[in-house]
C-alpha cells in the first residue's frame, strides 16, 4: 500500500468535544451538542486556519456536531456537507457508555488493538465500509481541503493519505481543537 502522490494537501479537525463525549458515551451516528469546552476548541481551530491560503475547498460531516465546529472553525465561510465523512457507524454500541460495554463484552475488548473493537461492534459498518467511503471521498477531491469530521473518520483518511492500513488506526494520535494536515504522505499535528 502506497502513498497516492497525487492526493492534495488535507486539513483534517476532529469535531469538538460534545456532551456525551464528556459523558465517555459512544456516538457512532448518533448525535449530541458541543460542550463549551468544544465551543473553545472549534474557536482554537478557526484561529489555527486562519492564514490558510483562500479557495480552498471546505467540508463537514452531516452529523450536527460536525456541522456546530465548521461553522465556528471556517468562520461562517460555506462548506459541503458530504455524507462520506459522517463516523463510522457502530451499530447498536451508539448511545452505550463505553465502560459499560467494556464490562459486558470483555473479550471484544480486549482483543487486539485498542480500536479494534470497532470492526466487531454488531450491526456496525466495520473498518471495510469506513475505507471504501474515505477512498471515494478522497479520490473526488479536486484540491486542497479543510475537513471536519470524526476520530475514526479522520484516522481512516489520515491512513488512506499516508498507505497505512486500517490496523495502524489505533497508533494515530486525534486531538479535539486540533488541526491535522497530511501532505505528501506525512502528518504535522498544529494546536
Amino acid at each position: 500500500m502506497g502513498v497516492t502522490p497525487d492526493l492534495p494537501d488535507l486539513y483534517l479537525m476532529r469535531h469538538g468535544q460534545t456532551r456525551w463525549n464528556a459523558e465517555g458515551r459512544l456516538q457512532g451516528r448518533l448525535d449530541s451538542p458541543l460542550t463549551p469546552l468544544g465551543l473553545a476548541q472549534a474557536r482554537r481551530q478557526a484561529w489555527l486556519l486562519r492564514d490558510l491560503p483562500d479557495g480552498l475547498a471546505r467540508y463537514a460531516s452531516p452529523a450536527g456536531r460536525a456541522q456546530q465546529t465548521a461553522r465556528i472553525a471556517f468562520g461562517g465561510a460555506g462548506f459541503a456537507c458530504d455524507e462520506r465523512l459522517h463516523e463510522i457507524d457502530i451499530g447498536s454500541f451508539a448511545g452505550r457508555l463505553g465502560a459499560a460495554l467494556q464490562a459486558e463484552h470483555p473479550a471484544l475488548f480486549g482483543q487486539g488493538g485498542a480500536l479494534d473493537w470497532y470492526d466487531h461492534a454488531p450491526g456496525g459498518e466495520h473498518f471495510a465500509g469506513l475505507r471504501a467511503r474515505v477512498r471515494a471521498f478522497l479520490r473526488d477531491l479536486s484540491g486542497p481541503a479543510v475537513i471536519v469530521t470524526h476520530g475514526i473518520t479522520l484516522r481512516m483518511l489520515r491512513a488512506e493519505a499516508m498507505g497505512l492500513p486500517p490496523e495502524r488506526l489505533a497508533e494515530m494520535p486525534v486531538l479535539q481543537g486540533a488541526v491535522h494536515l497530511v501532505s505528501r504522505g506525512r502528518h504535522r499535528m498544529f494546536f
